[in-house]
């Protein structure tokens, strides 16, 4: 058995619609489901074989993963989504005013990535991999 994929993240958002809306306009995410359980409106978005499992908590309080080290907590530091169009991804953040943390684009040894925050505060590394191809130096 192995395991082929990621298949979903669940996140807690402050505010259903905004989240829906922004990752459609970011990222070409659409909503694919939606329904309430025990006053909870939740619902899955898609991109491509990405999903992201959506609970609305407009009453809780987000914490980044430096706030969370400061109270000695564990949480997400932040999800990646690849891409295939780094220009048209550039295009997007210039068209959408996006933040991108880390004074802008970062070069990893088989990749380029750029940190960006979504509406609840959530981190995202848009990554993509040279050549489209995932590849890692050997281990020493």
């Amino acid at each position: 058995m192995a395991v082929r994929h990621l298949d979903h993240l669940n996140l807690s958002v402050n505010d259903f619609d905004e989240t829906v809306a922004w990752y459609g306009r970011v990222f070409g995410f659409e909503l694919v489901e939606e329904t309430v359980t025990d006053g909870v409106r939740w619902g899955v978005i898609r991109s491509g074989d990405a999903l992201l499992c959506i609970y609305e908590h407009g009453d809780r309080e987000y914490f980044d993963r430096f706030q969370l080290a400061d109270r000695k907590q564990h949480g997400l530091a932040h999800f990646a989504l690849r891409i295939d169009d780094p220009d048209g991804w550039l295009e997007i953040a210039r068209r959408e005013n996006l933040t991108i943390n880390y004074d802008g684009e970062i070069t990893w040894p088989h990749s380029r990535s750029w940190y960006i925050n979504d509406p609840t505060g959530y981190e995202i590394e848009v990554v993509r991999w040279q050549n489209d191809t995932i590849a890692f130096d050997p281990i020493r």
